[in-house]
């Protein structure tokens, strides 16, 4: 039985809750055989800060490097709000995805039928739905330089982040995005700003060329962010894969979770470059935050974190069966009707995060 290492960074806020409830569904799928897991646990964010100084440790990092793959909950909260910028809790989560080579991250928009009544679009409009973002994670405007508050001779101030892109980073990112597109719809859809920015130009004219050159068989289009963001809540069935910068995918990535339900219903991936033995560096995260008005409650969504570690089996252990029957297992318990308070809508009740986790788990066990 193949072993596996995963280094847990719970985070703050609901990061300790939703992350206990992936580990009952790894013991599930250890118990039946498939393969073997070992979790040894660090800090992040705001955790990390109150115990080093710092948003993430050197000796944590170490352990991320060494890792098959890293399971990271959630970081921040308004407890941090005024410590120095350069170690703010999302510091940590930055430079994991910089320093791990990161450059793509997948978010998966899925609307379960079960969910389509928690949307805030009508039924027709999300039942079904299966979009796939790919966001590029390491570049952009969140790691241009100069990034700086300066103080002006006449007593005002300038702040300036700084949108810088170059052809290899766009080139690696639209390679992702269009042989994700051949196992899915066969359609990306590219988006940035050229009308307005230097960069949108050039991720425009890059993508193009990379299209032409290697993936003439998949449908192409381009479409300008603020357009694709009005089109996802106007006919959002619309879009395959889509491709963005950092920004614009933090931002649309967002809006297309709230198609599904819940931000507390989405995982996502992020994954570096592969070596010659065809190994990637990996991080698993919910797209949902730490929550601190819910956090220690127990009514958090474990969902999206369950969904991340099945995103893990996928793209870094290559268990697609168990990645599968972790998605049927969740698909199951809300077809069930079972709903954590996010999701419950019109429902007079809900369970808890420990409940959900158990019987996601459960559902899991059966199937196997």
């Amino acid at each position: 039985m193949a072993s596996y290492n995963i280094f847990l960074l719970p985070g703050d806020g609901i990061g300790p809750e939703v992350t206990a409830e992936v580990e009952k569904v790894a013991h599930v799928i250890s118990g039946a055989g498939l393969a073997k897991f070992e979790f040894e646990k660090g800090l992040v964010g705001g955790s990390a800060y109150d115990a080093h100084g710092q948003a993430i440790s050197e000796a944590d990092m170490a352990r991320a490097q060494a890792a098959d793959a890293v399971l990271l909950a959630a970081v921040g909260g308004p407890k941090w709000a005024d410590v120095p910028y350069e170690v703010r809790p999302e510091a940590g989560l930055l430079r994991l995805r910089k320093d791990l080579g990161l450059f793509a991250n997948l978010r998966p928009a899925l609307c379960y039928r079960a969910l389509a009544e928690a949307s805030s679009l009508k039924r027709e409009l999300v039942e079904g739905l299966d979009i796939m973002i790919v966001r590029e994670l390491t570049g952009g405007v969140y790691f241009g330089e100069p990034k700086e508050i300066t103080n002006l001779p006449n007593g005002q101030k300038r702040a300036v982040d700084t949108q810088v892109y170059e052809t290899y980073e766009i080139e690696r990112i639209a390679a992702v995005a269009f042989e994700m597109a051949r196992k899915r719809g066969n359609k990306v859809t590219s988006s940035e700003k050229n009308n307005v920015m230097k960069s949108g130009v050039l991720w425009k004219e890059v993508v193009t060329d990379v299209h032409k050159k290697s993936y003439p068989d998949v449908q192409l289009e381009h479409m300008l962010a603020d357009a694709l963001g009005m089109q996802l809540v106007r006919y959002p069935k619309q879009f395959d894969v889509i491709v963005t910068d950092n920004l614009f995918g933090d931002l649309l990535s967002d809006v297309a979770s709230m198609l599904t339900g819940s931000l507390g219903m989405l995982p996502s991936a992020s994954l570096g470059a592969a070596d010659a033995s065809g190994k990637r560096k990996a991080m698993y995260e919910p797209v949902h935050g730490s929550a601190p008005d819910i956090a220690g409650k127990g009514i958090a969504n474990p969902i999206a974190m369950i969904g991340s570690f099945g995103m893990a089996l996928r793209y870094s252990f290559g268990l697609i069966e168990a990645a599968d029957l972790i998605e049927k297992a969740i698909s199951d318990v809300l077809a069930a009707g079972l709903r954590t308070a996010d999701i419950k809508g019109d429902a007079t009740s809900s369970v808890s995060t420990s409940a959900m986790g158990d019987a996601i788990a459960n559902a899991l066990k059966k199937a196997l």
